[in-house]
């Protein structure tokens, strides 16, 4: 049975099919990289009369872009775990997004603990878990409480799962090639940066949502942005303290904007694309935060360069002190340079109501940001991983937002200066979740000064740990 354990009731689990799905065009930027998508639908050719096929490419060793935090954390040992992944393409011809999010749940035990195992380790919950949030915002999962056949990469983003084999077939513990791939695997997912494929059936538990009984997909991606300036070494999202075991949970934005070729059959329509634009991130730690707020876009008109936004921020537990926290964060990455608004490099305040208004302002020592979004749609309820009741409905999204975001430089004096960016969209992705919500949640970033000095330091963790990798920690 599933709990709403200390979840706010009052988001409203429902959703409802979107009624507007028409093939408006959408200009969405005038230069390279995110401008050239071709869809289409319950088909397989393109305009040219040739299918959509994705070409598989390996992953190399050292690749550019690689963001730290781009493997799986889980260090073997049998505290409470968790590690999810989030992968979104957007499609701006057809106005809709598929956004593909993993998780798995204190993987040291393989399956449903024993009696003897929930006395000697407290009550855990366990399993591997996809969920699919696609066209018109309906919703898919499948989920079972057995990881055995779960793999991760530790230094890289390689992760994997079989559900179910082929018959007389081994199910992979690795990346491999698709035609393999397809071979062994009957329901299942492998995903790397380059490469995402995968084929699952609605497992028949949701009530709270409208549904889609199967979802198969196969698409290439070429990553555009990291986290930090093109060219440059890439960034910790959260900072550098995100190499060890506090302030959970952790975030990393692995892939802020990419390019992605290939096709999603979505409960029997064949969405075929190229260049589309795509995204990842990840959490993990011991739990999502209490309560928190996310705005994740790719796609703007107006830009005259390559914009991606991602913007979010919880009530999160500080480590020892039992207390908690207000931390937020706006990361844009414009024309090659990231500008990003951190608690301890400026002040970010926000303003978010229960479901439809999501406003944040941010400032640090160069730069100003505005962003507002709206939905009029009633948005989908997700489940995320909790610590009181496993993989369960925490969360309520829509890919249906509409954005606005306002980017300048900071005067000395305090004040506005020369305007950067000024840029809407209409396919921004939002959430809220965790809880209470009981009313609007206005509030901005208070971080201790010990710790803001602390994250300004500039420690490069990963180089430290290069002369000593037998003790890099897992993920980093």
């Amino acid at each position: 049975m599933e709990s709403n354990l200390c979840f706010s009731q009052n988001l409203g689990f429902r959703t409802v099919e979107h009624p507007d799905s028409t093939l408006r065009p959408l200009l969405y930027t005038k230069r390279r990289h995110f401008n050239r998508v071709l869809v289409l639908a319950s088909s397989a050719q393109t305009e040219g009369g040739v299918s959509v096929n994705p070409v598989y490419k390996p992953t190399p060793r050292n690749r550019e872009l690689r963001t730290p935090h781009s493997g799986y954390h889980f260090d073997g040992s049998t505290r409470r775990f968790f590690e999810g992944w989030y992968f979104r393409v957007s499609i701006p011809e057809r106005k809709q997004s598929f956004c593909i999010i993993y998780s798995v749940e204190n993987p040291a035990f393989k399956k449903k603990l024993s009696s003897l195992e929930a006395a000697q380790h407290g009550p855990r919950f366990t399993g591997v878990g996809v969920q699919i949030l696609g066209a018109d915002d309906k919703y898919m999962c499948h989920y079972s409480e057995e990881s055995s056949n779960f793999w991760g990469s530790r230094h890289e983003l390689m992760l994997g799962n079989t559900f179910r084999a082929d018959k007389g077939s081994q199910p992979p513990t690795k990346e491999v090639p698709p035609q393999e791939f397809n071979r062994r695997v009957s329901e299942g997912f492998q995903v790397t940066p380059l490469w995402h494929q995968g084929c699952i059936h609605d497992d028949g538990r949701t009530n709270f949502a409208e549904t889609v009984k199967s979802a198969r997909w196969e698409y290439s991606t070429r990553p555009v942005y990291g986290w930090g300036n093109v060219g440059s070494k890439q960034n910790s999202t959260a900072g550098w303290l995100a190499a060890f075991p506090v302030f959970e949970p952790h975030w990393q934005i692995c892939m802020a904007g990419g390019l992605s070729t290939g096709w999603i059959e979505w409960d029997g329509e064949r969405f075929e694309f190229q260049d589309a634009p795509s995204y990842s991130e990840k959490n993990w730690g011991g739990a999502f935060p209490r309560k928190w707020f996310w705005v994740q876009c790719n796609v703007f008109e107006g830009a005259t360069g390559e914009v991606a936004l991602t913007a979010g921020g919880g009530l999160r537990q500080l480590p020892v002190l039992d207390s908690f926290e207000n931390a937020a964060m706006i990361g844009i990455h414009y024309d090659g340079i990231l500008y990003e608004f951190l608690p301890w490099n400026g002040v970010v305040s926000w303003e978010i109501s229960q479901w439809g208004y999501w406003y944040f302002a941010a400032e640090n020592q160069t730069h100003m940001v505005e962003l507002k979004a709206t939905t009029k749609y009633p948005g989908t309820t997700l489940r995320a991983p909790t610590s009181e009741a496993g993989l369960v409905p925490a969360c309520k999204d829509t890919c249906f937002g509409e954005l606005t975001l306002q980017l300048w430089e900071r005067r000395y004096d305090g004040t506005k200066g020369k305007m950067i960016l000024d840029v809407t969209s209409d396919m921004a992705a939002l959430e809220v979740g965790g809880g209470p919500w009981f009313n609007t949640w206005k509030a901005k970033t208070a971080t201790p000064e010990l710790l803001r000095r602390t994250l300004n330091v500039p420690v490069d963790v990963d180089s430290l740990f290069g002369f000593v990798p037998f003790f890099k920690p897992p993920g980093l």
